[in-house]
């Protein structure tokens, strides 16, 4: 399993906005792309996908920052993965309506389902709020 660059990129602009969460004016792009090393062209992308997830908007007019639409707390890493992606699936017979030609012998279909649900919880119980204390912890070191 591999996250995309669209997904991973998003990952560090929801974090600059946790991060910004008490500024009021919210966060300009360029900031965003200089404090997170994303071009701010490939950024326009992520920030239209998080927009239409509702997951960031325009604090002001066209020329203003960006804020999170929720709490830091109450956004999850899966949340912004579903941003860019489909559901989760580890391996193609577990999304709905997959297929597996071996269906009725395999014996591994419990384990894919075990550890694509251990994932999805993980991804579920990390917010951003803890990955911007992590941060500001690492880097108060």
């Amino acid at each position: 399993m591999k996250f995309n660059t669209k997904t991973r990129y998003a990952l560090r602009t929801m974090l600059e906005l946790a991060l910004n969460e008490e500024n009021d004016e919210g966060v300009f792009q360029k900031d965003i792309a200089e404090n997170q090393v994303v071009s701010v062209k490939y950024l326009d992308h992520i920030i239209a996908s998080l927009k239409a997830a509702d997951l960031v908007e325009n604090v002001g007019g066209k020329k203003s920052g960006y804020k999170l639409t929720r709490l830091a707390e109450e956004i999850s890493v899966y949340d912004i993965y579903r941003a860019f992606e489909d559901e989760l699936a580890i391996i193609d017979c577990l999304l709905h309506g997959g297929k597996c030609p071996t269906k009725h012998l395999c014996v591994m279909k419990d384990y894919w389902t075990g550890l694509n649900q251990s994932i999805r919880s993980n991804m579920e119980s990390m917010n951003m709020k803890e990955l911007a204390n992590r941060h500001i912890s690492v880097n108060d070191k």
